[in-house]
């Protein structure tokens, strides 16, 4: 089983300016700043968990068979790149999308995955507020855009993506 740290003793810095006013269950649309950046972490890759998930959604050989693994381009057991995606989920929603704003999300852009994950290995998220605009159809919403990554402990970049949210206005509430 994956070890995931409880979000409230998971250490987050701030490597921008820009800070969170409020903590994330009372987070709403305009908390999110464009260009903070934030590190969140982290999550342990269990070896089991990894080709238990890679057996059930992905069989692929270089995620579920060590012999061949071993032989392979990758020189052992790789997650699945969906697997990899389920953690950098679990990251961010435990730690940076809104606990009581959040409304949907009408998708992601640019996921890649440009090193491998392995079993044991520890990742963190970072995430960059790149863009924040109110909704012209729905005056109760607005649209965060944010870059994130997932980094090991190498501080290599096991995945990225630009994430889409809709989120609430506080002002709406008033």
């Amino acid at each position: 089983m994956t070890l995931w740290t409880a979000p409230e003793q998971a250490p987050t810095r701030t490597l921008s300016e820009a800070d969170f006013a409020v903590p994330i269950a009372d987070r709403y649309f305009e908390d999110y700043r464009e260009g903070a950046v934030y590190e969140y972490g982290y999550a342990t890759v269990d070896g089991e968990e990894l080709v238990a998930f890679a057996r059930r959604f992905d069989p692929q050989p270089i995620h579920v068979d060590a012999e061949f693994a071993a032989d392979g381009p990758f020189g052992g057991l790789i997650a699945s790149g969906w697997h990899t995606g389920g953690i950098f989920m679990r990251l961010f929603a435990d730690h940076y999308l809104s606990r009581v704003a959040s409304l949907a999300s009408p998708g992601l852009d640019e996921l890649r995955w440009p090193a491998p994950v392995r079993p044991g290995d520890r990742l963190r998220l970072r995430t960059t507020t790149a863009e924040t605009r109110p909704s012209r159809s729905k005056p109760d919403r607005g649209l965060v855009v944010t870059h994130a990554e997932l980094l090991n402990d190498g501080d290599v970049v096991v995945l990225s993506l630009k994430a889409m949210n809709l989120l609430r206005l506080r002002a709406s509430l008033g």
